[in-house]
């Protein structure tokens, strides 16, 4: 049987510095050679691969991944090292730039472009240009709400839509707010930070304020979108896994002409009182088959959050699976 042809690749470290990249004492460099085969050497700026084929993609695909974060955030961690290893493993990462120059590419941000990195994050940012409504249904770490930002922003700079709407609802407070203390504003903060988080990050507090003081962007808690019209608008609702079924029929609702949604949650956190009544979980029956409407699922080989989310849920659905597979107490108990 004839050997396979060895291939040797070149990534060229531009503007990148060899250290940030491969870690102390080459820690992430030892770390990735302990899970592939293929030989990794560095010489002044440049990465050298030589190996077979499909392990060479791998890497290329992984260094790719790795300058990417590296650029996007300023540093790596162990853990970003550890989890682009794994999705890379598993074959989840898409290759950086894949299929053309920037067909990737969601949002330019203030640091670095925001972009799709797997397979399912580009399905659902398919089904997003293609659809008006589209509900990301999956576990946390694997982008849904972060990309929904990145799509709207997109879409307001492109001026398809004129204003972005971000919610979510508030559950702990009971969607009334009125007994905490401050101004509006400080009573949802805490609600809504991990929407005004990824604003930050793409926009820069600056814009971010410009943006809001004009009403090109509100953020603003489920309950306060009752009785609107949002014509020309880009709206998403988050942790929609904790509205009610009247909540959830209330907020679709409110799309006007020209407008879009994207509707993100896990049903597997819900913090309802009666977890059969999420509007989220009917969701997928009443709508399933209405023109115009996507449903996205990912599930925790999609986390690109660190590794060990991953291994978190992994664990958490075992729990459940057994909880499942074992007689209640009710039925043992209870005769």
């Amino acid at each position: 049987m004839a050997q396979q042809e060895l291939l040797e690749r070149r990534i060229p470290l531009i503007d990148v510095d060899p250290l940030a990249l491969l870690g102390a004492n080459d820690s992430y460099l030892q770390l990735i050679e302990q899970r592939f085969g293929a030989s990794v050497t560095v010489r002044g700026n440049t990465v050298i691969l030589r190996g077979e084929p499909g392990e060479i993609q791998a890497l290329e695909t992984l260094f790719q991944e790795l300058l990417y974060l590296l650029r996007r955030n300023g540093q790596l961690s162990p853990e970003d090292v550890a989890t682009v290893v794994d999705l890379v493993t598993v074959g989840n990462l898409l290759p950086v730039h894949q299929g053309g120059v920037d067909e990737d590419v969601v949002f330019m941000g203030r640091q670095a472009p925001i972009r799709v990195r797997t397979s399912r994050q580009m399905e659902y940012w398919r089904q997003v240009q293609t659809h008006d409504v589209v509900f990301a249904i999956g576990p946390a770490g694997t982008g849904k709400t972060y990309l929904a930002v990145a799509m709207a922003l997109a879409a307001l700079r492109r001026n398809e839509v004129s204003r972005l709407i971000l919610s979510r609802p508030a559950v702990e407070a009971g969607e009334s707010l009125g007994f905490l203390p401050g101004d509006l504003q400080e009573k949802v903060d805490p609600y809504l930070r991990p929407l005004t988080d990824a604003l930050l990050e793409m926009l820069g507090p600056d814009k971010l304020r410009n943006m809001t003081e004009r009403r090109l962007i509100e953020v603003i808690p489920l309950a306060y979108m009752r009785g609107r019209t949002l014509s020309n608008a880009f709206l998403i609702l988050d942790e929609a896994q904790n509205t009610t079924i009247g909540q959830m029929k209330m907020f679709l609702t409110r799309l006007g002409r020209n407008s879009k949604a994207i509707v993100t949650g896990d049903i597997t956190q819900i913090d309802l009182d009666d977890p059969s009544m999420s509007g989220l979980v009917d969701v997928q029956t009443v709508l399933r088959n209405v023109p115009g409407i996507a449903f996205v699922y990912f599930d925790r080989n999609d986390v690109v959050r660190h590794r060990l989310v991953t291994e978190i849920i992994a664990a958490y659905e075992r729990s459940q699976q057994a909880r499942r597979d074992s007689p209640s107490d009710a039925s043992t108990n209870g005769r």
